[in-house]
């Protein structure tokens, strides 16, 4: 598996992602649920996209096993997956609603997301600009 997957890529990716995007993520969500109609959701939610580009794009760019857009989409995607799985979890014990659909939509989002970090590490390595180690 270590063949495949740079891991501390994928940890600093995820880092990012978890920095950027989920803060901006819960206080959309935080925000809807006061008021659906607010005006400040869909910079948030912009905002949390960026967050989940720039954390594909670490991954991407960091990797040495030549995978970059599957590093991307691994970070965005697993960093999504970890955080709504905790927020399904405790709605669950709260016993509040679990909103299914919107999960599913976002997911869509984020992994689109993660196609465009992918995309971005991989055009940087093409253009030789190399992190450091």
């Amino acid at each position: 598996m270590s063949d495949r997957w740079d891991l501390v890529a994928l940890r600093q990716g995820a880092a990012v992602a978890l920095v950027f995007a989920v803060p901006f993520s819960i206080a959309a969500r935080l925000i809807h649920d006061d008021n659906p109609n607010s005006s400040a959701i869909v910079p948030l939610v912009l905002a949390a996209v960026v967050g989940f580009v720039l954390g594909a794009g670490v991954a991407a760019w960091r990797q040495r096993s030549q995978t970059p857009l599957s590093h991307g989409i691994v970070a965005a995607v697993g960093t999504y997956a970890v955080v709504q799985s905790l927020l399904v979890i405790i709605n669950l014990v709260r016993g509040a609603d679990i909103r299914w659909f919107a999960i599913f939509f976002n997911l869509t989002v984020t992994l689109a997301a993660g196609c465009m970090g992918g995309l971005l590490g991989m055009a940087l390595q093409r253009q030789g600009l190399e992190p450091r180690r």
